[in-house]
């Protein structure tokens, strides 16, 4: 894993990029700069499994549909100041990709804030674009259905892979890639960690 290259590809498409060897110094620089601010999380195991929702809270004004899971959640976390999410794969060449099925995560990460940041453990990097996609669809897609213990192949079935299914619980409905951060958002930035987080 060349996180240097990684780096370095994401700062030529213009993305701000911070890198930390744990999740523990990532989440310290997070609390340390988001201060007195609205705050969104898209739905994230990455930010999950780091306390971001608790810790933030203490100073900000949070807003995640995984604690209260109505659409005027949905809609503050959308509005808020700064947006928080994962990505499903990251290229070293330097693409963000995202897999969504309702829309709110993708949408919210794409215009309308001060501030986006990506929270990224290396176990989400690829190599090219194409590798990128293929983690996306084959590896997140699947274990976030089984998750959700949605009824779709992908999550029933023993190998784990993207059906392309026509389910009515599939959850990979919209598929988002930026390759330079969206012009209605004020910085755009990607937080690598260098730790397995999330899916």
């Amino acid at each position: 894993m060349d996180m240097q290259r990684v780096s370095s590809a994401l700062q030529r498409n213009g993305f701000a990029v911070c890198f930390f060897e744990t999740a523990k110094e990532a989440a310290d620089y997070l609390d340390a700069s988001i201060r007195g601010k609205t705050v969104g999380i898209g739905g994230s195991m990455t930010i999950e499994q780091m306390g971001l929702f608790d810790r933030l809270a203490r100073n900000n004004t949070v807003f995640w549909h995984w604690r209260t899971n109505d659409l005027e959640t949905r809609l503050a976390a959308a509005n808020a100041d700064v947006y928080l999410t994962s990505a499903n794969a990251i290229a070293e060449t330097g693409e963000i990709i995202n897999i969504d099925g309702s829309g709110n995560r993708v949408a919210a990460s794409l215009y309308h804030h001060e501030r986006v940041v990506f929270v990224v453990g290396i176990n989400k990097i690829a190599p090219d674009y194409e590798s990128a996609m293929s983690r996306a669809r084959n590896v997140a897609a699947p274990l976030n259905a089984r998750r959700l213990k949605r009824n779709t192949p992908c999550a029933v079935s023993k190998e784990m892979k993207c059906y392309d299914c026509s389910s009515e619980d599939r959850i990979c409905n919209g598929v988002v890639t930026l390759l330079r951060p969206m012009g209605g958002v004020g910085t755009t930035e990607v937080i690598l960690i260098g730790e397995n987080l999330g899916y």
